[in-house]
């Protein structure tokens, strides 16, 4: 308790030390304030309303545990080599395709594939799509439709394998990355464009879906020349340092790059969409006009 003479101290002190105030640079918080209220900043807040980053660990991990399975089975049903496959998808290196091989060694007992483990194989890829309808279905403002959004993921997972398929012929085909990266452009916008379609159950138009599939194409190919330059290099440096989970935890860190890529194209696409339909502002000449017809 403070004497009869003695004064509770200047106004800003705690403890008996001046409280130092820190001042905005003002030409900073204008620059902050347009970043937050201009395209990027609106862009961002979309995208972490739809939480991008915690949906695309999350596809990452059922990805690994559930649709890669799904995908060895297949592709050997198929004859195919699924680490081939695989390193496709991820657009690497020779060397680095070497270093995801080792992942894939065969073992030396005969192949069986029981119903029960042919049953848990499809749900896990089924329940991988569903994922992905249910962003879609987010962003699109669409509602859940029951046993037609399980036939639409079935139809997707089929339509996926094709899109390998294409994918790996194209590779092959085409020699110049040029040529290849135009190529895979109009094929993976036909691919999400399709994936749009079919997984929304046809709830939104055609014409409508256009915009985000060529954005999310455009951050496919992106996504490919960085894996080419970044993650073949990162591949071949784990696998040399922590050997196969080293290459394991690169292929997680890309699969979360596909989540992230598939949200950014769908909110760039509606983005893109809204600020179409955005009425345009009328010019001060026909604004007099009409309050002057209005008088």
């Amino acid at each position: 308790m403070a004497g009869r003479g003695t004064s509770p101290g200047p106004r800003g002190r705690r403890g008996g030390k001046p409280v130092q105030r820190m001042s905005l640079d003002p030409r900073r918080w204008a620059a902050a304030q347009r970043l937050r209220t201009g395209e990027a900043g609106r862009l961002w807040s979309q995208l972490t309303a739809v939480d991008f980053f915690g949906h695309s660990f999350q596809l990452a991990a059922l990805a690994l545990l559930c649709f890669f399975p799904f995908l060895i089975v297949v592709t050997a049903a198929a004859g195919r080599d699924a680490a081939a496959v695989v390193a496709n998808w991820l657009g690497v290196n020779k060397q680095a395709a070497q270093a995801v091989a080792s992942l894939f060694v065969p073992g030396h007992g005969p192949a069986t594939l029981t119903v029960p483990s042919a049953f848990l194989l499809v749900l896990g890829a089924v329940a991988v799509a569903g994922v992905l309808q249910s962003w879609y279905q987010m962003v699109f403002s669409v509602p859940v439709r029951g046993w037609r959004d399980i036939t639409a993921r079935l139809y997707w997972l089929a339509t996926l394998l094709a899109y390998a398929a294409a994918q790996a012929a194209i590779g092959r085909a085409l020699g110049g990355p040029l040529l290849q990266s135009l190529c895979g452009l109009v094929v993976a916008t036909f691919f999400w464009w399709w994936s749009m379609h079919v997984l929304l159950a046809g709830a939104v138009r055609w014409r409508t879906l256009f915009p985000p599939a060529l954005a999310t194409g455009v951050c496919w190919v992106g996504l490919g020349v960085f894996s080419a330059f970044y993650f073949s290099a990162a591949i071949v440096a784990n696998e040399q340092r922590y050997g196969p989970i080293g290459v394991v935890m690169i292929i997680l860190s890309w699969l979360v790059a596909v989540g992230v890529v598939i949200h950014l194209g769908a909110v760039i696409g509606r983005r893109y969409l809204e600020h179409r339909s955005r009425p345009a502002p009328m010019s001060g000449r026909s604004t007099r006009g009409a309050s002057q017809r209005d008088d």
